[in-house]
């Protein structure tokens, strides 16, 4: 197989397996292309859009969910109101800070020492937070009170440094205001879906000129994206029951040993 397609494959593997872990995918992919040696900028857009084929899994996965959602809200029922209201409150910070600082997010895309810091730092205040947090009150998205809705959106903005984790933040986020871990999982994986699609089309707008480039074209895109779909349906699965068993801290760890390796590796290049 041609070398441009096993290193899509290899993308579309990685982004499935991490989007939705505490782990950053951003993060990973960035070290990937230094790992692998190609110009991450000239994937950043691949990068981007293949995210979607993650969020399409949870889509799937979560469809009767979304449906009941969506008849409650025809039938005003207060329960879905309190749901969608409770995603749109999380999703708001992260829009309006994305749109202020685009430019500044860019230029630490570049940067794979941040994100291993990132990795280290994130894995740290996992350990610190699962130690530290008892009471879980709220066993439902829709439980979440608005005010508290609003703080998980407003500790999401933190994982737009890369290696932080957007799944990671906003997990950790919901379980310090006393949710429960399944229902934070499930809330992060829910909020991915406004988020990616708004950093999805943000960048489309800013960049879609590059989609139709010769190293990283439409066909390249389908097959990251269909490959990021397959995977992120078994991930979501599996990382549910993980951690309504375990908790997070083995991802903890990994970030922890995959942050100090990552500065190793790049500190003997």
């Amino acid at each position: 197989m041609d070398l441009h397609y096993l290193t899509v494959i290899l993308l579309g593997i990685v982004e499935g397996l991490t989007e939705f872990l505490p782990v950053s995918s951003t993060g990973h992919l960035i070290l990937a292309s230094e790992l692998l040696g190609y110009d991450s900028a000239t994937w950043a857009m691949f990068n981007v859009v293949i995210q979607l084929g993650a969020i399409l899994a949870v889509v799937v996965l979560y469809w009767r969910t979304f449906w009941a959602v969506g008849m409650g809200l025809l039938r005003r029922e207060p329960v879905s109101w309190r749901f969608l209201r409770n995603l749109l409150l999380a999703f708001m910070p992260a829009a309006i800070v994305g749109l202020a600082l685009h430019d500044y997010v860019e230029m630490l895309l570049g940067a794979p020492k941040v994100v291993a810091w990132a990795l280290i730092v994130g894995g740290v205040a996992i350990l610190l937070i699962e130690r530290m947090v008892k009471e879980q009150r709220f066993h439902g998205i829709a439980d979440i009170p608005a005010i508290r809705a609003l703080g998980v959106g407003l500790i999401q903005c933190i994982s737009m440094i890369p290696g932080v984790s957007r799944s990671g933040a906003t997990i950790m986020g919901a379980l310090t205001l006393g949710v429960e871990r399944r229902t934070a999982a499930e809330f992060s994986f829910f909020l991915a879906i406004p988020t990616m699609l708004g950093a999805t089309t943000l960048e489309l707008l800013k960049k879609g000129d590059q989609i139709t480039s010769a190293t990283v074209g439409w066909d390249s895109i389908a097959l990251g994206f269909i490959v990021s779909f397959f995977v992120a349906l078994l991930v979501i699965k599996w990382f549910v029951g993980l951690v309504s068993k375990h908790g997070f801290t083995p991802f903890a760890w990994y970030r922890i040993v995959a942050g100090c390796a990552a500065l190793i590796w790049l500190g003997m290049r």
